[in-house]
């Protein structure tokens, strides 16, 4: 058993960021980490030529910003040398294949119970319990594949993979693939797919905003001195005249606004790497929603069918969090998501925080974890701590 000022729960860049907030703070923490490494849907679940979708000052972490020679648009690699370099600097110190079992208050001791299990014991694993002041849960939204439910799909014939297990399209030249979702993961994988020399379609079922890199950096630096309503407004227009009338290629643009859509849903715009135009040259087929699938052939919501070789679902994430956080559900949904709406989604009961919710991307995680830490130095020179 070992009692410790804060665990957090996730060393994905939201844990890591408030754990060197607590550091600098000299509050002690412990990082529990499940995978073997932090940062693991960067390091291993993410596609090669993923880069960051907004530019390098909206994605910083707290009091580390990006060397002056970075590009814009960091490339996954060089985010992932960003946090090599941000954990050195911090000091932050993850246990690894630490797999979370249950987290429960006591309200008695005013401290909370975490049974884990360690699995890094070479002949069987090991319980080890963890009693805490603080809780950060940092698993965010992105903890588990989310693979919806389609009649059939347990008879597919081909190769089926969620979008974290997609590296690059080299294996599939030649062969038909479909794509399902979206969102920046789908689009972008379909246009790797077709740069790879794969037949690809992509099912987009849902109304979905298109902009540019350039459209959202601009509107980032409007949303500082104009209302979201008047940005919004101003970015679809942009859109509109960049990209046209889309609704003639199977895309429908959502009736609210982008950045509105985005606070209110997590459903960030489509940022556009090439593939609008391989779909309106008929390079890239849009198909609509899934209706069955039976053997390689899919049947689609308006009557057409197709046969596939394989199928990716870049169909999102869901949080993991109520798998082990007991009797406390009244921090987080039934999604796994906080019940608090923006910007008080960071704080819950009974000193249980969270990073990484609040649907903000990298700027939300720094924002996240800057309050938590000065939020814990609080309570703990409250209760008497002396750092």
């Amino acid at each position: 058993m070992e009692d410790i000022m804060v665990v957090i729960v996730g060393a994905g860049p939201a844990g890591l960021a408030t754990s060197a907030c607590l550091n600098r703070l000299s509050i002690p923490n412990i990082v529990l980490e499940r995978e073997d490494c932090y940062a693991s849907l960067w390091k291993k679940r993410s596609y090669d030529r993923l880069k960051l979708h907004l530019a390098k000052q909206f994605c910083q972490l707290p009091y580390m910003d990006f060397p002056s020679n970075a590009p814009t648009y960091v490339p996954k690699n060089g985010f992932i040398d960003y946090l090599d370099n941000y954990v050195s600097h911090f000091g932050i110190t993850p246990r690894y294949l630490r797999s979370v079992e249950s987290a429960v208050y006591d309200s008695d001791a005013g401290k909370w119970r975490i049974m884990v299990t360690n699995m890094t014991e070479s002949d069987a694993t090991k319980s080890e319990v963890y009693i805490s002041r603080f809780l950060v849960v940092a698993t965010g939204e992105n903890s588990e594949g989310l693979i919806p439910d389609v009649e059939g799909l347990e008879s597919y014939g081909g190769e089926c993979i969620h979008s974290s297990q997609y590296g690059n399209g080299r294996k599939y030249r030649g062969k038909e693939v479909l794509v399902v979702g979206c969102g920046n993961s789908g689009m972008e994988i379909a246009y790797d797919l077709w740069n790879w020399g794969a037949n690809t379609s992509i099912v987009i079922r849902n109304p979905v905003h298109v902009l540019t890199k350039e459209m959202v950096k601009i509107a980032m630096i409007m949303l500082q001195y104009l209302p979201g309503k008047v940005v919004d407004k101003i970015t679809v227009a942009i859109s509109k005249l960049k990209y046209g009338k889309l609704s003639k290629y199977g895309i429908r643009r959502p009736r609210e606004g982008p950045f509105h859509l985005k606070a209110k849903t997590g459903r960030s715009a489509v940022i556009d790497v090439g593939t609008i135009s391989k779909i309106k040259a008929g390079e890239i087929k849009v198909l609509p929603g899934m209706k069955y699938m039976e053997d390689k052939e899919v049947v689609f919501a308006n009557g057409e069918t197709g046969r596939f070789d394989a199928i990716v679902f870049a169909t999102g994430y869901k949080s993991t969090v109520r798998n082990w956080l007991k009797g406390s559900y009244e921090s987080f949904d039934e999604k796994g998501m906080p019940t608090k709406s923006y910007p008080e989604q960071w704080r819950g009961e009974n000193g249980i925080y969270n990073a990484g919710f609040s649907r903000g991307g990298l700027q939300g995680i720094s924002n996240d974890a800057q309050n938590i830490a000065r939020d814990i130095a609080a309570a703990a020179a409250a209760l008497g701590f002396n750092n």
